[in-house]
């Protein structure tokens, strides 16, 4: 048997006759000519099935193949410049491989409940697959860009013996004869290698028990987490600037059909270059409140702060210096005021919200003893942790980015259930 054409390699076989293996998207008739929508993939081509030019029975097969059925078509490629692909095949064969009979998902409205307890098939639409294609591109582009700025790859564990972001938001796992956490970040542990690499980073799914039905939250999401060492809050916000910069232009560039295909505004993405503007967290406060909001100084941010935050700006901004009360325990403190620290959360426009936090770590062993003590944090879990201060300290920094955030914004959608193949939600487990 010939091997088969990936259909995103159809342009290149102009007059030739190819095998395409791939199911069938969708199937319109105009009595003589059956127009058969293949995809594989790789991409979406037209199959023109004209009646006066098949056997019988290929048309036949052909005016009654079934939605997502399996297919192997044969024809011969021509130029359409009016088709998305740029070409179009002429059907001169087709085997139907695997029969697809009464798929639930048709070209009809369906509701989101339902389309997410199909999500296993929901994937093979057009939007779906469009996202969930700038979604590898984006993973790609976090990595390559770290590869390049000399960071190492150390992935941390996902069973951890302690908490990284608070209590409140442990799952809870027995390991063996012990207690044992789903990993809410890699962070400590990013640390830990950075001290023996200078700069790392690790990337994997982190999980949060929070109770939130919100368009930002997911229970298991997946985070990019760099690590340097010798670094300080300023060294990490330009790490950011040219990170954010460099994964936004190589979606621009690679996926421009995905974005046309979601209806994304590029111009938007186009003004993503540094330098982002820096606001200080007092001056945002003041700005909530001249604005009505009820906030109060030293709360954090809800969804509603950050998407007013985010009106006047037409690029991604830092809001820096939170109060330490609302950072991690291991958030360096801002030596001109106790009352901060070194952080900062970098908020997309368009009124998408955070999309990174980081900061500058506590390097100090006796000020980190006394933060898991004020937070009343098991000090022996952190044993290991606070060697790390013991053992040649040095200032560090770092950040964390939620792929499924960003994607949501890059992707200019409402809800990030759709930036992940397998959402975990509140109320979903399943599939």
């Amino acid at each position: 048997m010939s091997a088969a054409t990936p259909i995103q390699a159809l342009g290149t076989k102009i007059g030739q006759e190819v095998l395409l293996e791939g199911w069938l998207y969708n199937r319109r008739s105009s009595g003589k000519l059956e127009f058969l929508q293949v995809r594989d993939g790789s991409g979406t081509v037209q199959c023109v099935a004209a009646k006066a030019d098949l056997p019988e029975p290929i048309f036949a097969r052909c005016a009654a193949v079934t939605q997502e059925s399996a297919l192997r078509v044969r024809g011969l490629v021509r130029e359409d410049r009016r088709a998305p692909s740029g070409v179009e095949l002429t059907l001169t064969d087709l085997e139907i491989v695997a029969e697809s009979r009464d798929y639930p998902i048709t070209p009809k409205e369906h509701g989101t409940p339902f389309l997410l307890d199909h999500r296993h098939l929901w994937i093979r639409s057009q939007r779906q697959h469009a996202i969930l294609r700038i979604r590898h591109t984006l993973v790609d582009a976090c990595r390559s860009f770290l590869n390049r700025e000399g960071f190492t790859l150390a992935d941390a564990p996902i069973f951890t013996p302690n908490a990284c972001e608070g209590t409140t938001t442990l799952f809870e796992t027995q390991y063996f004869d012990e207690k044992a956490y789903l990993t809410q970040s890699g962070q400590l542990y990013n640390e830990a290698t950075a001290m023996a690499f200078g700069k790392t980073y690790c990337f994997g799914p982190t999980f949060r028990a929070e109770k939130s039905k919100t368009r930002r939250h997911l229970i298991e999401f997946w985070m990019v987490e760099p690590e340097m060492a010798y670094a300080n809050l300023d060294d990490v916000m330009a790490l950011i600037e040219r990170f954010v910069e460099a994964i936004v232009g190589r979606v621009l560039e690679e996926r421009a059909e995905e974005l046309k295909v979601l209806g994304r505004d590029t111009s938007a993405l186009a003004r993503v270059h540094p330098p982002f503007p820096r606001l200080p967290y007092n001056e945002a406060a003041r700005i909530l409140k001249d604005r009505g909001l009820p906030f109060e100084w030293g709360s954090d941010f809800g969804g509603t702060d950050e998407t007013v935050l985010t009106e006047g700006f037409d690029r991604p901004f830092f809001v820096h210096r939170f109060p330490a009360a609302v950072k991690a325990f291991y958030m360096k403190r801002d030596p001109e005021d106790d009352r901060l620290s070194l952080s900062c959360d970098l908020l997309a426009p368009e009124g998408y919200g955070e999309i990174v936090g980081g900061g500058q770590r506590e390097d100090d062993y006796d000020t980190l003893v006394s933060r898991i003590q004020e937070q009343e944090l098991p000090m022996e879990a952190f044993t290991w942790y606070l060697d790390l201060r013991r053992f040649g300290s040095v200032p560090h920094s770092g950040f964390g980015m939620g792929i499924e955030r960003a994607l949501t914004w890059i992707c200019g959608i409402e809800h990030l259930r759709e930036t992940i193949p397998f959402p975990r939600l509140l109320n979903r487990l399943k599939p």
